[in-house]
């Protein structure tokens, strides 16, 4: 599958990107088996964590053909290019560096390419994106297990993988398989977050399992992976991302945000646990 010769230009978009993860101090890729789950939400307000923590962090949306970063942040206008030096610069937003297909596209455009021309983008948005130097860079990947999984995982060469589930056994057999690609692919580390576990009733306050308890937590010990923690279901969440005001801005004194604000901390306790050499090249 590799005796395919490689372009000169390709070399000088690998060089690229070899400069700038040097700069980038921790590289996370957000991910799940299957749609629905709440992966984006998940990466904006982890991202976020981060900012409120003093990291510079950088989100990059990698869902091509469905970017929904912008929106959940309330981002607008687009990114600036430098069409001769080939260089973009990441939109700011409360302190987050942003890069998404959704600026660089009419409104309400389809996305129709094959997997070669999605992942041709996300390598672009790794080599002339200018992130200058950050502690962090999520990358919110599409559902699933397809190219841009694999090429952003090859390309970005992450240190963690979160997995976002929900508890029902339908979700949990799904980020199963997500679970062994990390595996695959030699990610270093691999987390699990259970998302909308559980619904604090806004009249009585009583916990509602709308999709059962703990299945994440489950599956994170019998695959041998660790467990990040719980996001609850929260309508606050939801109306939040639809007004482009993630719940850790708009209410940091909220349960869920205090879970998202948990799990940040345990992800840098997990990832300040390392040495500085590189994650390996995965080929495949």
């Amino acid at each position: 599958m590799n005796d395919a010769p490689v372009q000169p230009g390709m070399n000088d978009q690998n060089n690229r990107i070899d400069e700038t993860l040097k700069r980038i101090r921790n590289r996370i890729v957000v991910f799940s088996g299957k749609g629905g789950v709440g992966k984006t939400t998940a990466a904006v307000n982890l991202a976020y964590s981060m900012v409120i923590k003093g990291q510079k962090t950088g989100l990059l949306d990698a869902d091509i053909t469905g970017p929904n970063v912008p929106k959940m942040i309330g981002l607008q206008g687009s990114p600036w290019v430098d069409g001769e030096k080939k260089n973009i610069l990441p939109q700011e937003k409360n302190g987050l560096f942003v890069i998404s297909m959704a600026p660089l596209i009419p409104p309400d455009a389809p996305v129709i390419w094959r997997g070669p021309l999605r992942s041709g983008v996300i390598s672009q948005f790794l080599s002339d994106v200018v992130w200058g130097d950050l502690d962090y860079l999520f990358a919110d990947l599409p559902p699933g297990t397809g190219d841009e999984v694999l090429t952003t995982a090859q390309k970005m060469r992450p240190r963690m993988a979160i997995v976002v589930t929900t508890p029902q056994e339908v979700a949990t057999a799904d980020c199963r398989r997500a679970v062994n690609m990390a595996k695959k692919l030699t990610i270093p580390i691999i987390g699990v977050v259970e998302n909308m576990s559980g619904l604090s009733c806004p009249h009585c306050g009583k916990n509602i399992d709308l999709f059962g308890s703990g299945g994440g937590e489950k599956m994170a010990e019998e695959m041998g992976v660790v467990f990040l923690g719980r996001i609850p279901m929260d309508i606050e969440t939801r109306s939040g991302a639809d007004a482009g005001s993630p719940i850790v801005l708009s209410s940091p004194e909220s349960v869920t945000a205090s879970a998202f604000t948990d799990i940040a901390k345990h992800i840098d306790r997990l990832v300040g646990i390392r040495d500085d050499s590189p994650a390996p090249q995965i080929i495949l």
